[in-house]
């Protein structure tokens, strides 16, 4: 009964405090499309970051008050605000969003994440990514690209799109090479040689590291884990049933070779940028049981 009335108080208390300031947002985001000048708009586009940062600190302070979650963050201590990030993560739950909003929240750029088409219909939190600039993909199975091939690579334009919008203001941009949440069902269906992790999709962060790299300050490599065997669930984390996340941040340089070069039409370096994201979770399926390892200690 306890876990029920907390998941109860918090959901009313998030859906008061986006219908809040969804207002306000929807607002700003009308001026940017119809003021003219590229200033303006800019001005616009900061005005609804800072709505967003708003609505994402009064989200920290409901969960400090109501669910007894210990977010345990790792790293990020010299975060700034007035550059780009890149931000590289596994992804396991809806529990991953405001594991980031406790982590980046007021500390660097407000993010901004690539997301499935369909979660524009979703109530008022659709309109606030429109409003926000969130780039939606439309994901296609391979069996449909082998019926409709001029579909191949959309995904990718809209990526290219969306990092021109990104080159105006400080961003951090989210990306899950993974696709989509990972599953045990899914890891089996791909064979996936890791073992917390799907396969990595090294095509989308290639062409936001062609966009933006001169503008990025690092890479911020984010590993989330969770205790126990399963992954919690969104209700899970509302009524006060997640005891403790870790978001360990570790910060990489960039190297300007890995967006120095044509990745559509260059094998050579395709197969370079590959390698390096390959590599990368290596380290980070390593680092999920170092972390893993350390919860079971603790618990």
């Amino acid at each position: 009964m306890r876990a029920l009335l907390t998941g109860i108080a918090t959901t009313l208390l998030l859906l008061l405090n986006t219908l809040t300031l969804i207002g306000p947002m929807l607002l700003i985001a009308l001026l940017k499309v119809v003021l003219p000048g590229q200033r303006l708009r800019d001005a616009c586009s900061r005005g609804v970051m800072w709505v967003a940062e708003a609505w994402a600190e009064n989200d920290k302070r409901i969960f400090a008050a109501l669910i007894p979650t210990h977010w345990d963050i790792r790293g990020g201590d010299r975060l700034r605000k007035d550059t780009s990030y890149l931000v590289i993560s596994n992804h396991q739950s809806w529990v991953d969003i405001p594991a980031l909003v406790q982590a980046f929240n007021r500390k660097a750029p407000y993010f901004k994440f690539f997301l499935k088409k369909e979660l524009i219909w979703v109530p008022f939190l659709g309109l606030a990514f429109w409003a926000l600039d969130y780039p939606f993909m439309k994901r296609y199975s391979k069996a449909f690209l082998e019926k409709h091939p001029e579909m191949k690579g959309k995904d990718l334009e809209i990526t290219k799109a969306a990092c021109e919008k990104f080159k105006r203001l400080p961003v951090t941009v989210v990306n899950y090479l993974e696709g989509t949440r990972c599953t045990p069902a899914k890891q089996a269906r791909q064979g996936s040689p890791y073992r917390h992790l799907l396969k990595p999709k090294s095509g989308g962060v290639a062409f936001v590291l062609a966009a933006l790299g001169e503008q990025l300050d690092a890479i911020l490599d984010v590993t989330l884990v969770y205790p126990g065997n399963g992954v919690p669930g969104f209700w899970t984390l509302l009524s006060g049933q997640v005891p403790r996340v870790i978001v360990d941040i570790q910060t990489r340089e960039l190297n300007p070779a890995l967006w120095q070069g044509d990745y559509e039409n260059d094998a050579k370096f395709r197969q370079s940028v590959q390698g390096w994201v390959n590599q990368l979770w290596e380290e980070k399926d390593a680092r999920i049981d170092q972390l893993r390892a350390e919860l079971n200690r603790n618990a």
